[in-house]
């Protein structure tokens, strides 16, 4: 059994984990932002930087997902701030305090983005490519610089670039399903635009192997061996919940709805999980249609 602490274990990837890793019979640490409630959870304020480290005491690893939703609020001068400092603030949190312990976890596994790369176009890029431009990929290399503390402690240490995670309910995929159910769903934009996709159980499984494998350390890039554009989404879609996908919303329309943020969106991603694959990780739903089917139970 072993003891493994959590930050986000109320969002759809952390209450994953944490659902994966106590169903296994490992001990689960839920870092929370308010007085704690439970024996399982420890305190923790990103914003001033604090950490009961003392609830970190016999961690083999930490796995740091928190941080604010993207897509929740259009990108105003605030909420960009938000953004950025929700992650870089709590990443150096958490960085510096398990750098501080006599007895350090094994292994801190931080959540970062394949925005890191900004729009690659047709172009494939894995771990070994750099960083692209773009708020989003300013943000992501912040973030994971943010984790020095540890690192220069010893600590191996691993970003975890995730792509668009295929789920049912929260997330970025969660909202297309209603409308693909109601006949609403269809392109955006061009529709050529690369989607790096992950089943909400690759993802779960990637993190796990992640602190089992102790040779995967830096960027992991947690996406499906083969992204698809978004035109393939859209027809994936259509299958599988057997609804028509006839509509298109165009970019212009897009960037008067959300903004900045629109430029993500109808931004490609042509994202590999070099590393991963290397490591011989077995994806259970490597195509499109099954992670779809996985998101609904079938």
């Amino acid at each position: 059994m072993r003891r493994i602490a959590v930050t986000g274990s109320a969002g759809l990837i952390g209450s994953a984990l944490v659902r994966s890793l106590t169903a296994d019979g490992h001990e689960v640490v839920r870092m929370v932002r308010r007085e704690p409630t439970a024996p399982d959870e420890v305190r923790w304020d990103p914003e001033l930087q604090s950490v009961d480290v003392a609830g970190l005491r016999g961690c083999e690893a930490v796995v740091h997902l928190a941080g604010a939703g993207v897509g929740d609020h259009r990108w105003t001068a605030a909420y960009k701030k938000e953004i950025r400092e929700s992650r870089v603030l709590g990443t150096a949190a958490i960085a510096e305090a398990v750098a501080s312990m006599d007895d350090p976890p094994q292994v801190l596994i931080t959540a970062s983005g394949v925005n890191f790369y900004g729009d690659t176009g047709d172009r494939a890029v894995d771990e070994n490519d750099p960083p692209g431009d773009g708020f989003l990929a300013e943000v992501c290399q912040a973030w994971e610089d943010a984790t020095a503390a540890a690192e220069e402690a010893g600590v191996r240490t691993a970003y975890a670039r995730t792509g668009l995670v295929v789920a049912r309910d929260g997330g970025a995929w969660g909202p297309l399903f209603p409308l693909y159910r109601a006949g609403l769903g269809g392109r955006l934009g061009s529709g050529r635009q690369y989607w790096p996709f992950i089943a909400l159980h690759d993802h779960i499984a990637a993190l796990r192997h992640i602190i089992d494998t102790p040779t995967l350390s830096g960027p992991v890039n947690l996406t499906a061996p083969e992204p698809v554009t978004n035109r393939e989404v859209n027809a994936a879609m259509g299958r599988v919940l057997h609804r028509p996908a006839l509509f298109a919303v165009p970019g212009p329309v897009l960037r008067a709805v959300l903004g900045e943020f629109a430029g993500d969106v109808l931004g490609s991603f042509r994202v590999r999980p070099g590393k991963l694959l290397d490591s011989g990780f077995a994806f259970a739903f490597p195509e499109i249609d099954g992670a779809i089917r996985a998101a609904l139970g079938r």
